[in-house]
């Protein structure tokens, strides 16, 4: 099933940044945070952050990682992800995008939901099975999918 991911972040006005999540962990999002943070440069940790799942789906899906941390990067640099880019990754401490399960699947269903391309884990590129339709970009880490993305 294929979901929508939004974030924004804002300045904050008191002392304390805020964190709002709906339909993923919080704990997750603070984690992906911090590494934004260490690996990246990013200076998300300050600001308020509100992160959602739209529709009201609660998700518990380590693939979700990349899509959190593409929303919240989209956000940061006021910067908009293509609306027919799907992104799914597993994301590591030291910013490394890990190989998910059912890569194929997940492509392909991209692909019939009308997205034409996917960043998704270098390691799910070989030997995945999809139309020839939807660009795919394989990414080792963090930086490499903010590149493909932006």
């Amino acid at each position: 099933m294929l979901v929508e991911l939004q974030a924004l972040v804002t300045s904050t006005k008191y002392a304390t940044a805020r964190r709002m999540t709906q339909g993923v962990d919080a704990n997750r999002v603070s984690l992906l945070m911090a590494m934004l943070e260490k690996r990246l440069g990013m200076q998300v940790l300050g600001d308020d952050v509100f992160v959602n799942v739209a529709g009201g789906i609660a998700i518990d899906e380590p693939a979700a990682d990349l899509g959190i941390v593409a929303a919240i990067a989209s956000s940061f640099r006021n910067l908009s992800i293509d609306e027919q880019t799907a992104v799914f990754g597993e994301v590591g401490l030291a910013g490394e995008v890990r190989a998910t399960s059912q890569a194929s699947v997940r492509v392909r269903e991209a692909y019939a939901m009308g997205f034409r391309r996917c960043v998704i884990p270098q390691g799910n590129v070989s030997g995945l099975d999809y139309d020839d339709g939807i660009e795919v970009i394989g990414v080792r880490n963090v930086a490499d999918a903010l590149e493909a993305l932006f």
